[in-house]
């Protein structure tokens, strides 16, 4: 357009020079009324060209009106889609945000969940134990029965302990505390002065292990329930194996003592 314009202004101008010149040379040769008829004549033709000419302008100018017009909607269409994709761009973000805000919140919880779970369920689980110079495997119930039967005897109730003891033995008979379990069970017996039982309780704990680190003391305990029987022969019978089987050990001491005061 601005093209246009520049080649009609370039047109306008030769125009007006083409008609001085004309004017200058038909003064010349025509007198003064012809002179101003030239004039007035040749003044109508460059208004009508110029006419003519802004008409053109007008019109080119109009075409490009209705051509750009199109344009421009079609811009401001695409700036509105623009718009709107941004603010997409923009929801979509912040939807990411959140999620990502989500599973942050959900890793959390299934990790508290699953360290609670861990802590309820590691007191079901098997523990290991050393008790007596052996190590083993216990399940929480055997654990908390022993323990519980061990807290009878060290409150000196020995007809519960006897009776917890006796039941943990049908319960876990092949359970690692089960060593443990006879020997404390021969003690509750004799504490409650049922010897006989102590006796046989003893002698099964010494018979099936004599290497045991109680195996001297229980020896001497069925000595003792011996003793308490009038059983003095087989209470200077299990003496003399005491002091033979485990020289050196308090038990034994304690055997020689007993062994010396027997009549």
């Amino acid at each position: 357009m601005r093209l246009q314009r520049q080649q009609l202004c370039r047109s306008l101008t030769a125009l007006a020079a083409s008609a001085l010149f004309s004017l200058s040379a038909q003064a010349a040769l025509f007198d003064d009324d012809e002179a101003r008829k030239a004039i007035l004549e040749l003044r109508n033709r460059v208004q009508q060209s110029e006419d003519a000419q802004r008409l053109r302008v007008e019109q080119l100018a109009a075409q490009s009106q209705e051509q750009l017009s199109p344009l421009r909607r079609s811009m401001l269409d695409l700036n509105a889609q623009i718009d709107t994709l941004r603010l997409e761009i923009a929801k979509l973000r912040g939807q990411n945000e959140q999620l990502a805000r989500d599973l942050s919140e959900t890793q959390r919880k299934l990790n508290d969940q699953a360290q609670s779970l861990d802590s309820r369920l590691k007191p079901l689980e098997p523990q290991k134990v050393q008790l007596d110079g052996k190590e083993f495997q216990i399940e929480p119930e055997e654990r908390r029965q022993y323990e519980a039967a061990m807290g009878l005897i060290r409150r000196g109730d020995f007809a519960e302990a006897a009776t917890a003891m006796a039941g943990f033995l049908r319960r876990f008979p092949a359970s690692g505390y089960v060593d443990s379990v006879r020997f404390w069970l021969g003690n509750a017996q004799y504490g409650k002065r049922d010897y006989k039982d102590a006796i046989a309780t003893f002698k099964t704990f010494i018979s099936g292990n004599p290497q045991h680190p109680r195996a001297a003391e229980a020896l001497l305990a069925l000595a003792n329930s011996q003793i308490e029987l009038k059983d003095v022969k087989s209470a200077r019978r299990s003496l003399e194996d005491l002091i033979k089987a485990y020289p050196g050990t308090e038990a034994a001491q304690a055997g020689k003592e007993r062994l010396a005061a027997l009549k």
